[in-house]
């Protein structure tokens, strides 16, 4: 740990300039961000062979970041991101090695070319990448936009959950957000006068199937704030709808999403699915600051039964939904209570509750962070599942009964983990 902190500090030192050039009126310039982070993870699993070969298992992230930026003309902006990472993971970690809590390493969807290579592999204990995870050019033309590349794009009000996040949604539990991983994208935005603006999207996969093409206006209305969005979704078409607004001292968002999919999805056997996001927020004006927000989440890509995992996971198209995120959680309900205090301070606490109704699993997460300056963070985090664990368990599968080993929860079958992040930016 201390050689780990002694590497990680003098790699840290300022090195690089952030300002590398700029004009002498300051219209044009060059910029370099960079970071790096280090995060350990040790969990203690439940006796579930299956998922957890070994109960007591550790994981660690190492992440080094490079963000080039530059206005070269008046209306023209450059910018690409270079990421590293290496992860080491203990020996029969399973699901135990930082799944849902850590950066995923699957392959980011929208990409023509994913440039995200494993340089060294090492078994299932340890792996070395790197990617590019930003590549784009901005040109304003007139008062729109225009902008072209690997760029990150999010969509909707949700903070824990999304409905019409469609593009590289955040898992639920994921520990560290700062960056959305990238996507290939044409996107244009146009104002429509002082309250409305058009956007329009093409993020480009593989093929016209592996790609999305959708269209948003937003706008006020009143006090609401909306959009409303319509296009294709890889194979899906797609409508959704997007509001916030203020409630009294409160405020209240919320989504609406409407997949119809070219065949009936396995789930659930019809062709229509349905996403709902309701939530709120409030917060009160004490020292340091406290918020309090809920969210409720309904998505219709879910299992009606968790334990119907087991033999879900074997139909590729579920497989390929989980892995776009259309199923951020696994069950069809969940809720979540998140309390904030001290927003914008440099000891910022966050306690929270995510939970599946229907099955009385659920996690229970905190978050502490010491905001030392600018250039230095340390967060610790803590994540305490409740609810049935993974085991045996019983089903009915076309008429044919089995048993076997699962999730008989939601959450219940997660780790007790704590996680450590040592972040320093230059």
């Amino acid at each position: 740990m201390q050689l780990v902190l002694v590497i990680f500090l003098a790699l840290a030192q300022p090195a690089l300039a952030a300002d590398l050039w700029s004009s002498a009126d300051g219209s044009r310039y060059w910029a370099l961000d960079s970071a790096l982070k280090w995060t350990s993870l040790l969990s203690r699993s439940p006796e579930a062979p299956l998922f957890y070969p070994e109960r007591w298992s550790s994981a660690s992230l190492w992440r080094g970041r490079l963000a080039l930026g530059g206005q070269v003309a008046e209306r023209l902006h450059l910018r690409v991101a270079y990421e590293q990472r290496a992860r080491l993971v203990s020996e029969g970690a399973g699901l135990g090695g930082g799944a849902g809590i850590l950066l995923s390493e699957g392959e980011a969807p929208y990409r023509v070319e994913p440039v995200d290579k494993a340089l060294v592999t090492v078994g299932e204990t340890f792996a070395y990448h790197h990617e590019l995870d930003r590549a784009l050019i901005a040109w304003r033309v007139g008062r729109g936009e225009l902008q072209l590349g690997r760029q990150a794009i999010g969509w909707g009000r949700g903070v824990l959950f999304g409905a019409v996040d469609i593009f590289a949604p955040f898992n639920p539990l994921e520990s560290d957000r700062e960056w959305r991983r990238g996507i290939d994208a044409l996107r244009v935005s146009l104002p429509l006068g002082d309250l409305f603006s058009l956007e329009g999207v093409a993020a480009l996969g593989a093929s016209v199937d592996e790609s999305a093409f959708v269209g948003r206006l937003s706008g006020y209305f009143g006090e609401v704030d909306g959009e409303l969005l319509l296009g294709r979704r890889r194979r899906d078409l797609f409508v959704g709808g997007v509001w916030s607004l203020p409630v009294k001292d409160a405020e209240m968002h919320g989504e609406l999403a409407v997949f119809k999919t070219p065949e009936p999805i396995t789930v659930t056997g019809s062709d229509r699915v349905m996403k709902v996001l309701v939530g709120g927020s409030y917060a009160w004006d004490v020292q340091g600051g406290l918020m309090l927000l809920g969210e409720y989440h309904f998505s219709g890509f879910g299992l009606e039964d968790t334990e119907e995992l087991v033999y879900r996971i074997l139909d590729p198209d579920y497989r390929e939904r989980l892995a776009l995120g259309d199923a951020q959680i696994l069950g069809r309900h969940a809720g979540a209570v998140q309390l904030l205090r001290g927003i914008g301070s440099s000891v910022p606490l966050t306690l929270g509750w995510i939970f599946a109704p229907t099955d009385g699993s659920g996690v229970l997460t905190s978050v502490v962070t010491w905001v030392f300056s600018d250039a230095l963070t340390l967060a610790a985090s803590a994540y305490w599942p409740y609810g049935k664990d993974a085991g045996p368990i019983s089903l009915r599968n076309e008429g044919a009964s089995a048993a076997t080993s699962g999730l008989r929860s939601e959450y219940g079958g997660a780790a007790t983990s704590g996680l450590l992040q040592i972040s320093f930016y230059y």
